[in-house]
């Protein structure tokens, strides 16, 4: 019996990466022509796998609009493969839910040109693998995934793969030139000066086959043509397809695809004998002739502003703009910007790339990444506004002329209750008062709550800031736009938001009643390098680290927010870590302290840490330079009333090349582990390193992704740390165990290039991160909650008695001062709650090892009258159930994902 072999042409495409986009899609055009042609000829015989992407088809047809039906008729005839995916991505420097997106769009944009979306899960050339895939894939029915990195090579083909969840899926791990070994074996790719030869080339063909064969437990054997940026080898498949007509031996060759694949190996897959689980990050262990494989692990440090442009982005979308669309509509009626959010989705995604998002890249490719983030963050930010002041406009009452309504919108699906702050926009025209003589003139101004049972009346504020007066525009459907003078005040006020809601307060001023200020004691600065509330009590030693004490356990914990400097001889790709090092911290830095604020709300001091550094790294030397040059850290230190977490937002003023600065925290704590969150999970990693790390070609390294939490503990004490846009952090095999947090990578080096300034990010950046005490295993809900508020904070909208009128846009109806739309109260994590197909979907997942009840409410009870589950492609799992008074009661089991359709 014949053992059938499917070749399996393809080309594994970076949309970006040692060139441009524009320079890659020149070879793409090039390509799928040639591929076109082979078709029209009838020189090729199969089809041609699309990398697992879909992108290429528009990145195709904006350069060969004409083709648009030719090749509609290739996708509908399953000779151009298309999907799953819209761009391949990286899987851990991008939320899960814009891996669901990424998916979902490469499945639409396949259907779209009337053909059947892969139903592989391609993730061939990504720097290793996340503990949800599993789950994710099989979301959208993808039965099998494709992968090299991450993983050493096993002896065999084939594995099955054990996702967070307990999903189980096989899955095909590539040979030693990954999913180029066809194309190094057989084709010679890798040699520039190889003269093709048809026996030759028939020989290494059936080595090639014989040796996949052997490595395979399931009966079909692949052969898989991919290589790099690779177009269709006439010469080579000629002599191909002539051995597949005369096929001899035990082997039957065909012209395949990766579906027809899966097939057949899915029903021969009892044989699979190799287990993986969770996620797999494994470094290069083999030497590199006999494996390819790098995991380039240092793509999570590298140029980090594209991180935080991707979390903004990620942020807006799914904390604002989607969820008060959905709020609008179901409370106005008002319609869904289905078209914006879609557009701005795309823009994004087309960042996500591996090479994209990485930083590793060259500089032009990240340059252009600017202009998508751009793009999608101004439809973000637009139609989150427009659906805030529709909504905003439409709470009941109106404004008198010296009154202003200040909306604001909570996006965590459970209450907030805590200090919040605003920077108001008084008209400049209000009265103001002054506290001396001739002293600076102030505002005058109070604040009343709306319909707030928990605080009625007047709202007690402090001021914090202002700014001179300064034009804004009022815009007009069919006059010219209007210029007014506003006044920025920035306050703190303790305000209560309902879930996924907003509270409403008015803002008045009263000639009559000039003088505004409420009492400022008792202040929680306690001397001038010291805060304090309830819970927490913050001291700034000399060097500018922190001494932290929780009031509640005792526990004290010392230097922190020390930072620490070593060189960077390594790429995006990697840190490089220099044999001739020096490590500069600030354990012995000049510092400066300033208490900016300081009232009974919130106190803020204000460290100013200079530490020493080499200018660069000389790498005619191999070493640090002797000159050294004054690295500014300026960090500012916030402490809330009843906060038990100290807030901290950091400007660097980068001045020095070839470096690598992270912040350390040590925690004190006797533990072996630690935990990070990751794409829909928490994962738990060991603290020290692999004991036969001196025997790996590429050695494991302390640092490891994170999304935007990791924290460390024993059963007394501990530490977290919550960030956004840091993707990067460890904890160190120390004694005190410091959590390390990665602020950036500053590199000179890209692939193919010496010399890439862009990467060395000199100026100002800016990083915002919270530190959160613990007292033992930390409430895993909490970190992800507290995440998501410092990630997206708060919204506001500010009207005058003019903007209101313009905002109802004639709509009668009215809202209350203060409502909440969605709320959820279980062990869950919400990521997604959006209007889609005349639905509200709400997606999250339990980040525990238990199950869970979930409790989800909605505010229009006659709105939503029943639930169902549905996959990532809103397809229905489950027959609907009905809702009673708008709530759901449902179980959600340990690390799953759901998603609930709302109608």
């Amino acid at each position: 019996m014949l053992r059938r072999c499917h070749y399996v042409l393809s080309s594994h495409w970076d949309r970006e990466w040692y060139q441009s986009f524009q320079d890659f899609r020149a070879r793409l055009v090039q390509t799928l022509d040639d591929i076109f042609a082979g078709w029209r000829s009838g020189e090729l015989a199969g089809p041609f796998v699309a990398d697992g992407q879909s992108v290429v088809a528009e990145d195709y047809l904006e350069i060969r609009p004409e083709r648009r039906a030719e090749l509609a008729q290739r996708v509908g005839e399953g000779r151009l493969v298309l999907g799953p995916w819209y761009v391949m991505p990286d899987e851990f420097l991008v939320s899960g839910e814009s891996l669901v997106r990424n998916l979902r769009l490469g499945r639409q944009v396949a259907r779209s040109f009337g053909g059947r979306p892969s139903a592989a899960g391609f993730v061939c050339d990504i720097f290793g693998h996340n503990s949800q895939l599993p789950q994710i894939l099989a979301g959208f029915g993808i039965r099998m995934a494709f992968l090299w990195r991450g993983t050493n090579p096993l002896g065999v083909r084939h594995f099955i793969w054990r996702g967070a969840d307990g999903t189980e899926m096989p899955a095909y791990r590539f040979g030693n030139y990954a999913y180029c070994d066809y194309a190094g074996n057989v084709r010679h790719a890798f040699d520039p000066d190889y003269e093709f030869d048809q026996a030759g080339m028939r020989r290494d063909l059936q080595a090639f086959l014989a040796q996949e064969a052997s490595h395979t437990e399931v009966a079909p054997v692949l052969l898989f043509d991919g290589g790099d940026h690779q177009g269709w080898d006439r010469e080579a498949y000629a002599v191909l397809r002539a051995e597949m007509a005369a096929p001899a031996g035990p082997h039957e060759m065909v012209h395949s695809d990766l579906d027809q694949y899966i097939a057949e190996a899915l029903a021969d897959s009892a044989g699979i004998s190799v287990r993986l689980a969770g996620e797999l990050r494994e470094p290069a262990r083999p030497a590199i002739h006999r494996d390819l494989l790098w995991l380039a692990g240092g793509v999570t440090g590298s140029r980090v502003w594209l991180k935080q442009a991707n979390a903004e982005c990620e942020n807006l979308l799914c904390h604002w703009a989607e969820p008060l669309a959905a709020f609008a509509h179901a409370t106005l009626g008002r319609g869904v910007p289905h078209g914006f959010l879609e557009v701005a989705w795309r823009w994004l995604l087309q960042n996500h790339p591996h090479d994209s998002i990485g930083g590793c890249s060259v500089d032009q490719v990240h340059e252009d990444m600017r202009y998508r983030f751009s793009q999608a963050r101004q439809i973000a930010q637009g139609q989150a506004g427009a659906a805030a002041r529709a909504l905003a406009a439409a709470v009941e009452g109106d404004l008198a002329d010296n009154e202003l309504r200040v909306v604001v919108f909570n996006p965590l699906p459970r209450p907030v209750s805590e200090p919040i702050e605003l920077t108001l926009q008084i008209p400049a025209g209000w009265p103001a008062f002054h506290e001396g003589f001739n002293a600076e003139p102030r505002p005058a101004f109070r604040i009343w709550a709306a319909a707030d049972p928990a605080h009625p009346g007047e709202v007690p504020y402090q001021r914090l800031a202002q700014e001179s007066p300064l034009p804004v525009m009022r815009t007009f459907a069919h006059r010219f736009p209007q210029a007014r003078e506003v006044r920025p005040v920035r306050v703190a006020l303790h305000l209560d938001l309902p879930p996924l809601g907003y509270t409403t307060l008015r803002v008045r001023s009263d000639p009559a009643d000039v003088l505004t200020r409420h009492p400022m004691a008792p202040a929680l600065a306690t001397s001038d390098h010291t805060i304090e509330n309830a819970f927490l009590a913050v001291a700034v030693a000399p060097n500018g680290t922190l001494t932290l004490t929780d009031k509640r356990s005792g526990q004290v914990y010392t230097g922190l927010l020390t930072f620490e400097d070593a060189a960077d001889v390594g790429d995006g790709y990697a840190h490089g870590v220099a044999v001739n090092d020096q490590v500069f911290s600030t354990a012995a830095a000049r510092c400066a302290v300033a208490v900016v604020h300081n009232g009974p709300l919130q106190a803020s001091l204000r460290v100013r840490t200079v530490l020493e550094a080499p200018a660069q790294f000389r790498f005619d030397r191999m070493q640090r330079s002797p000159e050294l040059v004054d690295l500014v850290i300026d960090s500012r230190v916030t402490l809330r009333r009843g906060s038990a977490h100290v807030e901290i937002e950091t400007t660097v003023h980068n001045v020095v090349e070839d470096h690598r600065l992270r912040v350390l925290f040590p925690s004190g704590a006797t533990a072996q582990a630690y935990l990070a969150d990751t794409p829909f999970d928490v994962v738990e990693r060991r603290i020290a390193l692999r004991e036969d790390n001196h025997l790996y070609r590429e050695l494991e390294v302390e640092t490891k992704p994170q999304q935007s939490w990791s924290a460390v503990h024993d059963d007394r004490r501990g530490l977290a740390i919550i960030s956004t846009g840091l993707l990067e952090s460890a904890v160190c095999d120390l004694p005190d165990r410091p959590l390390a947090l990665t602020l950036f990578r500053a590199t000179r080096r890209a692939v193919g290039r010496p010399d890439e300034p862009g990467g060395q990010l000199q100026g100002a950046l800016r990083f915002r991160y919270w530190i959160v005490p613990l007292t033992g295993a930390p409430d895993r809900c909490h970190l992800f909650d507290l995440a998501q508020r410092l990630a997206a904070g708060v919204w506001d909208v500010q009207l005058q008695p003019r903007d209101l009128a313009l905002a109802r846009e004639g709509n009668p109806r009215r809202l209350p001062g203060r409502a909440g739309f969605l709320s959820v109260d279980a062990p869950v994590v919400v990521t997604s709650a959006r209007h889609i197909d005349g639905a509200l979907e709400v997606r999250m997942f339990n980040p525990t090892d238990a199950s869970g009840r979930v409790t989800l409410a909605v505010a229009e009870p006659e709105r939503f009258r029943s639930a169902q589950r549905v996959d990532f492609e809103s397809r229905p799992l489950a027959e609907p159930q009905p809702l009673e008074q708008g709530r759901l009661l449902a179980d959600i089991a340990a690390r799953q994902i759901v998603t609930w359709r709302l109608a």
